[in-house]
């Protein structure tokens, strides 16, 4: 399994040249411990092109969920023993088998061609690589395990960059960060600071309001 930039739409340049240069403290201030620790895993960030341009594929988890529940989400997890080496291919083989497991996804449409700097997430312990995908042949998806997954749903990466969608989520503890008010949905955490990250590196982002703040548990 391998990364290729071949036949790439011309709209994801950006996009390739952001994940060839950025640094990973351009990315989070939260990296993968030194001494090795966390749980290895991977996301699968996926464009495609829909009606209305460009968009990204997420996903609800459910509500039932122990850890992050209910919260909009690129498909991933962690790497199982035969997904391989962490630091090689593993972390391909595991965002494309997570995303067929969670949305149905054809992984035979998608084509691979970047990988983030890895990241961590304190709460959870994990320790992420985003693999960037094009969608070159779409396929129908939808939740397959509703004990996982509430929804799977596309956003345009227009309704992303809209001054209007933004905001500053604030959890309840008073951490603050980036979100996006898309789809009758709250995307905050992890997942809107990767996604904040790409759209300012790509060139894409537009100005919006840093004032305007949220609580997590709003509602459109």
């Amino acid at each position: 399994m391998t990364l290729s930039k071949e036949g790439l739409p011309d709209w994801l340049e950006p996009v390739v040249r952001a994940a060839e240069t950025v640094e990973p403290r351009q990315l989070s201030s939260f990296l993968p411990p030194e001494n090795g620790s966390g749980r290895q895993s991977a996301v699968l960030i996926l464009f495609g092109e829909g009606e209305r341009g460009p968009e990204l594929l997420l996903m609800e988890r459910a509500g039932s969920l122990r850890s992050h529940a209910g919260q909009p989400s690129f498909p991933g997890g962690a790497l199982d023993p035969e997904d391989g080496d962490p630091q090689g291919e593993g972390p391909l083989r595991a965002a494309l088998r997570e995303a067929e497991e969670e949305t149905g996804l054809d992984p035979s449409g998608v084509q691979l061609f970047g990988v983030l700097p890895r990241l961590y997430i304190p709460v959870s312990g994990f320790v992420v690589s985003p693999v960037l995908g094009w969608w070159r042949e779409p396929s129908p998806v939808g939740v397959v395990d509703p004990n996982e997954t509430a929804r799977v749903f596309t956003v345009p990466v227009a309704d992303l960059t809209d001054p209007a969608h933004r905001a500053t989520a604030v959890h309840p503890r008073g951490h603050t960060g980036p979100a996006f008010l898309v789809e009758s949905a709250l995307v905050w955490g992890f997942t809107a600071g990767v996604i904040d990250r790409l759209l300012h590196f790509a060139g894409w982002e537009r100005p919006w309001d840093r004032g305007r703040q949220v609580p997590l548990d709003w509602h459109a």
